[in-house]
């Protein structure tokens, strides 16, 4: 029998120094939906509000790697961040995300999904689709361990 914890929504973080990309999943957790960008000084602050409405069960925040599997330079500014959602969300489990191609995947869907050249140059675009992606591969990660695990 599901938990009320169970039913709670995953809520993909791509922390960046000026903005932050936000996707959310759905209650049944199979679909992401980009929820946009906040600027990165007002990300708790937004989510706080966020989850005193609805139920999260699991923060899911990008993890910047280079390709050798070491940390790159912006796990400077994410790790900080995500003590201080560990703090804040104590309730909340938080997981982390291997980010490496969310960005040039991000960018290939917006190149082919029709938007005129200026609105491909959004940078916040960027972010909310990179989000969207972390979250997908989350669950899809998610769903393949439970799929072994009763196999």
């Amino acid at each position: 029998m599901p938990t009320e914890r169970d039913m709670g929504r995953i809520l993909a973080i791509d922390y960046g120094q000026k903005r932050t990309g936000l996707a959310v999943s759905d209650e049944l957790k199979m679909i992401a939906t980009a929820m946009g960008t906040v600027p990165t000084m007002e990300v708790l602050r937004y989510l706080k509000n966020y989850v005193s409405g609805n139920p999260v069960e699991c923060f899911v925040v990008g993890e910047p790697k280079r390709m050798d599997n070491s940390p790159s330079e912006s796990a400077r500014f994410v790790d900080p961040f995500v003590k201080q959602l560990i703090k804040a969300f104590p309730g909340i489990r938080v997981e982390r995300m291997d980010e490496r191609f969310t960005s040039l995947i991000a960018g290939r869907v917006i190149l082919g999904s029709g938007l005129k050249k200026m609105a491909r140059r959004d940078k916040s675009l960027v972010d909310t689709v990179s989000a969207t992606i972390i979250l997908q591969s989350f669950m899809e990660s998610e769903s393949i361990k439970k799929e072994q695990k009763n196999s």
